[in-house]
């Protein structure tokens, strides 16, 4: 038998065999995922709300240690787990604070932000990009309802709204897979046995899925990435239950009964490692208590009556659960199976100095894989449009812009893809610049040409992951404003008009300074279109090819970045537009906005590896003229350095 790394030296070469292996026998390297146990009341004859959170290693038995504490005492919050975040937002009655928690790292918690409302009671579910708190009760005046909420994990601020569940409803249960939230009984005010879903990527009501066995409450719920499990809660008068039921989260339909918990009990936690089913404490009855302070879990996949696990530090009812390894997460490998590989890393697309009717400093984002309308992100350093875009893993940077006088800028500002906020200042161009192409790959990002306003061939790089004054590249083939670029981790590809339109490509090697070589030619000459890539094509879309009305393009086109040729037809746009912004990832292109010859607000994408006409993704926060060149921390010049 193989010889495999222990749990704490995952050093090595694994093959797919091995991996399984180690995975069915309990013993992969990622296993040590943890859930976090917070806040909750001790008995309701001493009612005082606890702020205490404990934590278990799910793949483990054994007692719970304590954590750390919430910033405030809570019981039954909302919770949400992303691999790196535990979050825990509302309390019962009403809050609106929203805590989060590093989950590797004891200690206590940190504000997050705010809810929309008051709540208490709600049902929290997540993927890894998004998490929902859905239903619960507050408001003034107070009472149960169907709102939805979501927030970005990996960011801080004020929850959104999404839209509403099929009727009202608190204390019911909830889990997700990486695509779907469900969420299953509650009460309205009396218990339900309604099962609900939504499309956690997109924005929108609830749908209904199937039904509970019986009408219940404050149950609690937990996933695979395919099966979803409810267990517990209370029916009136005085009913306990234990029983556990599954549903498979992809289909609809009713629930289906495999198992007991140990014990009959309500107001309990539930999480999960994908592969073990987790509840803790709760109550077993009312209304004196007392409150309980057993773990216990099963297999997800298969069923049966639940085990022993061992005892959260206190006896706790109203008490939430987070795990940063339950199913919504990228299929649930976290602590179960490997994480999928993406080389790359990102799916975030920014828009950064756009321009409206009158310019603007706001910044807009989008998560390139789903579909759905983009949220604010910040503010540039001041009011600028039009300014070349470089980005890498972890950073957008705008080099120039133009300040409304249509002089142009020598201002370099970048803001973190991971913090939604204002942009900082990174450095000065050597010259002040505006409708300049940009390319990048993981170390270095170039502008190419631009308007000083007059064009001009000068081309200049910045390191990414500093901060400080562009430096001379070398010279375009020629005099290039309204340019636009696109890269793999080799190359850079631009196109842009001289005097009028133009169809010549040229290229750069992003390593080797110097002049640009001549790639080849579009089908036609334009300007002002946008480009994106993945780490084999760069599409140009849309532009201008006349300067007379109406002058506009729909068209698509794309390339080989590794060879040189003129370009081929890809398909078209939703609409002609010139000034359009764009994002990647390696599987998909979008672009955003754009003058048609009025500003808009339409995001479109198509999938880089094949051809075809766009396809409606959603909408930026208003209309807006763009930089053309990918402002997206998973493009393809983020891949293979």
């Amino acid at each position: 038998m193989a010889n495999y790394p222990q749990l704490d030296n995952a050093s090595g070469v694994w093959n797919l065999r091995e991996v399984y292996d180690a995975v069915m026998g309990g013993y992969w390297p990622n296993a040590g995922a943890r859930a976090l146990f917070a806040g909750g009341v001790s008995t309701p004859s001493s009612p005082a709300s606890m702020k205490t959170t404990d934590f278990i290693t799910m793949s483990t038995e054994g007692n719970a240690t304590n954590f750390g504490d919430l910033t405030g005492v809570r019981k039954d919050p909302g919770g949400l787990g992303s691999f790196t975040r535990s979050i825990f937002g509302g309390d019962y009655p009403q809050s609106t604070n929203i805590d989060y928690f590093t989950t590797n790292t004891l200690g206590n918690a940190a504000d997050f932000g705010d809810l929309t409302i008051t709540t208490g009671e709600s049902t929290g579910a997540s993927n890894s990009v998004r998490g929902l708190f859905l239903g619960g009760y507050g408001g003034s005046p107070a009472g149960n309802f169907n709102n939805i909420q979501y927030l970005t994990m990996a960011s801080t601020g004020n929850a959104i709204d999404f839209g509403d569940l099929t009727s009202v409803r608190a204390v019911a249960g909830g889990f997700a897979s990486p695509t779907r939230a469900v969420l299953g009984g509650g009460i309205t005010p009396s218990e339900v046995n309604t099962i609900d879903f939504v499309t956690i990527a997109t924005t929108g009501n609830a749908t209904d899925f199937g039904d509970l066995a019986d009408a219940r409450r404050a149950l609690c719920g937990m996933s695979s990435s395919t099966r979803g499990v409810f267990a517990g809660g209370l029916s009136a008068p005085a009913t306990y239950h234990a029983e556990v039921e599954f549903v498979t989260i992809a289909s609809q339909g009713n629930a289906i009964d495999y198992g007991d918990l140990t014990l009959g009990r309500t107001q309990l936690a539930g999480t999960s490692n994908s592969v073990r089913g987790i509840c803790a404490g709760g109550k077993t009855t009312n209304p004196s208590g007392p409150a309980r302070n057993e773990i216990d879990f099963f297999i997800i996949a298969s069923g049966g009556n639940a085990s022993d696990f061992g005892d959260l530090t206190s006896t706790r009812q109203q008490v939430t659960g987070s795990s940063q390894a339950h199913g919504g997460l990228n299929d649930g490998y976290m602590g179960t199976r490997p994480l999928p590989f993406n080389e790359a890393g990102g799916d975030r697309a920014l828009t950064m100095g756009n321009s409206d009717s009158s310019y603007q400093s706001l910044i807009d984002f989008y998560a390139i894989s789903s579909t759905g309308n983009a949220n604010r992100f910040g503010n540039l350093t001041r009011i600028l449009a039009y300014g070349s875009i470089c980005a890498s893993k972890t950073r957008a940077i705008m080099l120039g812009g133009d300040n409304a006088s249509i002089t142009g800028t020598n201002e370099i500002q970048y803001v973190e893809f991971s913090t939604e906020g204002n942009a900082a200042d990174f450095g000065d161009l050597t010259a002040a610049t505006f409708v300049a192409g940009g390319m990048a790959n993981n170390t270095r990002g170039v502008r190419y040409g631009g308007a000083t306003p007059s064009a001009t061939n000068v081309m200049d790089y910045i390191t990414m992951a500093t901060t400080g004054n562009a430096t001379d590249f070398g010279n375009a083939s020629g005099s290039y404003s309204n340019a636009s670029a696109a890269s793999s981790n080799i190359r850079g590809v631009a196109w842009g008009n001289g005097s009028g339109e133009s169809n010549h490509i040229d290229y750069i090697t992003l390593s080797t300074i110097g002049n640009a070589s001549d790639f080849g030619n579009l089908a036609a000459a334009r300007s002002k279109g946008a480009s994106l890539s993945s780490s084999v094509r760069a599409i140009f879309g849309g532009g201008q090819v006349a300067p007379a009305s109406p002058g506009l393009t729909n068209t698509m086109e794309y390339v080989t970045i590794a060879t040189t040729g003129n370009a081929s037809d890809f398909g078209d746009l939703l609409g002609a537009a010139s000034y359009v912004g764009s994002g990647s990832n390696s599987v998909r292109g979008t672009f955003h906005g754009g003058g048609t010859p009025s500003y808009s607000n339409v995001i479109q994408y198509v999938t880089i590896d094949t051809t075809g006409n766009a396809t409606d993704f959603g909408d930026l926060t208003a209309g807006y003229q763009s930089s053309s060149s990918p402002a997206s921390n998973g493009h393809g010049g983020l891949v293979g350095g």
